[in-house]
């Protein structure tokens, strides 16, 4: 039986001194699972991945949250990952977190059979002898009218961009720039994004426990609440729970706690993002999942 288990985040959310409504939600987050793993006789701490004087060892679990920095700081945060692993138990495992960071794990879920948006990977150019292929050249050789580009490493829709192929050339700038800096993704526009929005499942334990749909702000086709997008409740059907669980059967590893995000195609859904790091699990929804993630923690 575990007794001590960190909550992992980044500097900004252990001690905040601005206690806006988007980290209100953050600390809510936390408050509902530091209870559900006090219910069940553990002593939880929340504490920054980044100090250097925390002794990992004195912790049974260390379960990471809102560890909103790492993809700014990966070769860092992939080091303390080793070093903790060492030491403690780490949920999910690092094993899966490794794989998960880079959504190149996209092409894999697709090798894999599981729906998912179609995603080309254009890797950094840093020493490459040649010109970095053109935008709007990509998008016609994969017969994509409408695109998104985003980096292969990132998050809460960092250097990510909306293009019409019939106006790449606004983009060519900043695209060159990135891909000489890092690798890149290019995936299809889905206009169902705008249109419906995003759906979430929040998959606990391998079971589907609760679900929501994030909705864009006017004018923007990102859904994080960092852009302006909205949460709202979901009820998941049958096809959405089969992808998801599709897609977590392709992950190589085991894995505790799941975000499946999902976006509609005329076929039905495609696998848009998998979060297995730090997603947020929306535990104020549901808090009865974050009960079964403290007990899925403390049996393993």
């Amino acid at each position: 039986m575990i007794k001590h288990v960190a909550l992992v985040n980044d500097h900004r959310w252990i001690d905040p001194p601005e206690r806006t409504a988007y980290i209100l939600n953050i600390l809510e987050e936390d408050r509902i699972l530091s209870e559900a793993f006090g219910a069940i006789g553990c002593d939880v701490s929340r504490v920054d991945w980044a100090d250097p004087k925390i002794d990992w060892g004195r912790f049974d679990a260390v379960v990471i949250r809102q560890t909103w920095d790492y993809f700014d700081r990966l070769t860092e945060f992939l080091a303390w990952l080793d070093r903790v692993e060492s030491c403690t138990r780490v949920v999910n495992p690092v094993e899966v977190i490794r794989w998960n960071c880079d959504k190149r794990y996209l092409v894999d879920l697709a090798a894999a059979g599981v729906p998912t948006v179609p995603t080309i990977v254009i890797e950094c150019a840093i020493d490459r002898r040649t010109d970095v292929p053109g935008l709007a050249d990509l998008m016609a050789r994969h017969g994509f009218d409408e695109a998104v580009i985003k980096p292969a490493v990132s998050g809460a829709g960092r250097e990510t961009y909306r293009v019409l192929r019939s106006q790449a050339d606004r983009h060519e700038a900043a695209w060159q720039r990135l891909v000489k800096a890092e690798s890149m993704l290019l995936q299809p526009f889905m206009p169902a994004i705008v249109e419906h929005g995003e759906v979430s499942l929040i998959v606990i334990d391998n079971q589907v426990t609760h679900a929501v749909r994030k909705i864009a702000a006017a004018g923007e086709f990102r859904v994080q609440d960092d852009h302006g997008g909205t949460v709202h409740p979901h009820t998941p059907g049958p096809a959405e729970i089969a992808v998801a669980q599709a897609a977590l059967a392709a992950v190589p590893g085991p894995v505790s706690y799941a975000r499946v995000d999902l976006v509609e195609a005329e076929n039905g859904p495609l696998v848009m993002e998998l979060e297995l790091i730090e997603p947020e699990l929306f535990f104020r929804r549901h808090p009865d999942a974050a009960g079964r993630l403290a007990g899925t923690v403390s049996r393993e």
